[in-house]
């Protein structure tokens, strides 16, 4: 890496990152966190809406599982739109659908006579079709209505379990229609929906067998999950085709929607893995805050689904923290909630071992954590555990100490969290000195506090070496290697020259020789400053740090050495203060006396004194002046007019430029051609009546 010239403080962005490297990201309960970014990506509009039926739907059910207030203050507009579309003749199995459910979840209060006709609508529907997204819709429907206590009943409910059946594969996907040739996985959870809804609308026991193979149907469904490496479990479509495709997060919301709904409804237990169960909980976690209102819809709907299933309420183990100090003694914390982070059942958490990042067993006791009622979580000191400074996987081993509990809660039994343990890292044996390149004969050494700002003068020649070596230590005394240790040498013309600093078992030690560095080095003779840095995300102390400078003599360049490059401009530069700019203007030219400009002024004025002289001697009077109100009122707007003609010679003069003096006059021109025709008309009729008579 020597000679390349790094960008400005680049040691101390790569310390930056180590010291804040990330941390695999934790699969944490539901948070506040979710219910702000719910509320921002369900925002209604500027007339309080949410869109279509769907989208209503979908906001006014998120915002109700997660507890928000928003979706009351909304409900008088949300019921009216959903109760305009329950009332309209023209709407569809799937607008009476999410109709239905806002009314449920908001309360409505719809009145019966509208329900009975909706129920009429579905239940026709549904002897009529063979699509199952229809029978999804109208089954969905008449469940949700009957939910919010109207009397629902679907007396052919056996026929109708029957016709969906029938679109099921052997692989526990379904089909869309009989007409469909592609079964897909997201029909599979609608179709489970679907028939979970006619169980619960059955006027009689469905029967039990065709019960069974569906329960079959689930296993072999579950046989297709796919899977990460961490435990986490997804469902996704088997074709991908642009106008079936759901997506992964779709896809699994469809199915453990429908999982879930079915074994609500039946008897006996499904044969359904509880890893897979967790494993869907944690690829719902994992997605994090959602980027979109669909997709935060299906992760939110899906957890509460899980939270309140009778196969298996996944438990959550999940850390506060995931960097510990030995410096500040912290606790080992421990969360073990559900989904929602509601409060679990009682639990029994262990720590099993812990693990180095090579995987090495570190520690391998089990001991049993502590529990803080107070705070609700688990906790155990880690200084009795005699862990040094690094990475960390540590093994939590869960168990309920309440196995009768009627609630089947799964753990995932062990689970494991990686951390770092940070601490105080000691610099010790630190020493910079200068060396003869042959016999290596030390000519002065140094000692150095790297922990301080102590700094050193040195000088050398080109056939002379620098040492450097220093001893890193943890809290615990074991030999500590950081992620980055560099010496930096820079020439006082810019150039720099960053070197890594290898370490051994001892200790970190580096020998520049100028003799093989001279043409690096560009031939470059002058002061060099040096400066350490060190840096790990588990060394609380990381440093940049000036040790000092170094005077050195190199030889002169030959004909064909490389050149140093040429320094990099401050692009910012272009913005800082500019040279000032000094101007002198022209002197005034010389003006003439005030006397001689006033009597020029009053020669400008004969010509008109001569004109008022020549109106007198030519006897001009008011004789002719209209009398008439109307030819009157025009005759003195075309006086008023040539007034303002000679007015704006004047201004003209004194004030405005030819443009604009040009401009008015056309727009007085105008006016005078209109008033003096009108004057002119007059008396030319007054002249030619006189003469006739």
């Amino acid at each position: 890496m020597a000679g390349k010239r790094p960008a400005p403080a680049a040691m101390l962005l790569v310390l930056l990152a180590a010291a804040f490297a990330p941390i695999s990201s934790a699969v944490r309960p539901v948070s506040d966190a979710h219910r702000s970014a719910a509320a921002e990506l369900f925002a209604p509009s500027a007339d309080g809406s949410f869109g279509d039926l769907e989208s209503t739907y979908e906001a006014v059910r998120t915002f109700q599982i997660l507890g928000l207030e928003n979706y009351k203050s909304l409900s008088g507009k949300a019921c009216k739109f959903a109760a305009e579309n329950l009332a309209s003749p023209g709407s569809t199995a799937k607008d009476l659908f999410h109709a239905v459910r806002i009314s449920g979840v908001l309360g409505c209060g719809d009145d019966a006579r509208v329900y009975d006709g909706v129920v009429a609508k579905l239940k026709a529907v549904i002897k009529d079709t063979n699509s199952l997204l229809e029978f999804y819709y109208s089954v969905g429907g008449l469940l949700s209505i009957k939910e919010q206590g109207h009397n629902v009943v679907l007396s052919d409910a056996e026929s109708t379990f029957h016709a969906i059946k029938a679109l099921s594969q052997s692989d526990g996907r379904w089909r869309y229609d009989t007409n469909s040739a592609e079964s897909s996985t997201f029909a599979a959870g609608i179709a489970l929906e679907a028939l979970a809804g006619i169980v619960s609308l059955a006027d009689a026991e469905v029967d039990p067998s065709m019960v069974g193979v569906v329960k079959n149907d689930i296993v072999k469904l579950f046989d297709t999950i796919k899977s990460y490496d961490d435990g986490t479990f997804y469902f996704d479509e088997k074709h991908v085709d642009a106008t079936e495709y759901k997506g992964p997060i779709k896809t699994s919301a469809s199915v453990l929607q429908g999982v879930t709904s079915f074994a609500a409804v039946v008897s006996g237990k499904l044969n359904i893995p509880a890893e897979k169960i967790l494993g869907l909980a944690k690829f719902f976690l994992g997605i994090g805050l959602p980027g979109s209102a669909k997709d935060c819809f299906n992760q939110i709907e899906s957890l509460s689904f899980l939270e309140n299933n009778r196969v298996f309420v996944p438990l959550i183990l999940s850390l506060p923290s995931k960097v510990f100090s030995l410096t500040s003694k912290d606790q080992l914390k421990v969360e073990v909630t559900t989904v929602f982070g509601s409060a679990a059942p009682s639990l029994k958490v262990n720590l099993v071992q812990v693990l180095g990042s090579d995987s090495k067993v570190i520690t391998s006791e089990n001991k049993e954590l502590q529990y803080d009622l107070d705070n609700k979580v688990h906790y155990l000191d880690i200084a009795p555990l005699k862990i040094d400074v690094g990475k960390y996987s540590i093994v939590f081993e869960i168990s309920l100490q309440e196995p009768e509990h009627e609630t089947v809660y799964v753990t995932g039994g062990r689970n494991t969290e990686s951390v770092i343990v940070t601490g105080l890292i000691k610099v010790n044996k630190a020493e910079i000195g200068i060396s003869d390149n042959d016999a290596g004969t030390v000519e002065s050494v140094q000692k150095l506090d790297l922990l301080k700002d102590t700094k050193v003068s040195l000088s050398a020649y080109h056939l002379q070496k620098l040492r450097l070596s220093f001893q890193l230590t943890t809290p615990l005394g074991h030999t500590f290697k950081p992620h980055q240790v560099f010496l930096k040498l820079k020439h006082e013309s810019k150039v720099e020259h960053l070197f890594v600093v290898p370490g051994s078992a001892r200790q970190f030690k580096i020998v520049l020789d100028f003799l093989g560095l001279v043409e690096k080095f560009y031939y470059l003779s002058g002061r060099y400053d040096l400066e350490l840095a060190v840096g790990d995300a588990a060394m609380e102390n990381s440093f940049l740090r000036p040790v000092g400078h170094l005077e050195l003599d190199l030889p002169e360049a030959p004909e064909k050495a490389p050149r140093p490059p040429a320094q990099a401009v401050d692009p910012f530069s272009k913005f800082g203060p500019k040279a000032e700019i000094s101007h002198i203007f022209r002197a005034p030219e010389k003006r003439p006396p005030k006397e001689l400009s006033l009597a020029f002024m009053g020669l400008t004025l004969l010509p008109f004194i001569g004109f008022l002289i020549g109106l007198v001697r030519l006897g001009v009077n008011l004789k002719n002046f209209p009398s008439l109100p109307g030819p009157a009122a025009f005759a003195s707007l075309f006086h008023a007019g040539i007034g303002a003609v000679l007015l704006l010679y004047v201004l003209f003069w004194l004030k405005l430029d030819l443009f604009t003096t040009l401009k008015y006059l056309g727009f007085l021109g105008i006016f005078l051609v209109f008033v003096g025709h009108r004057t002119l008309s007059y008396l030319s009729s007054v002249s030619t009546k006189q003469k006739t008579a």
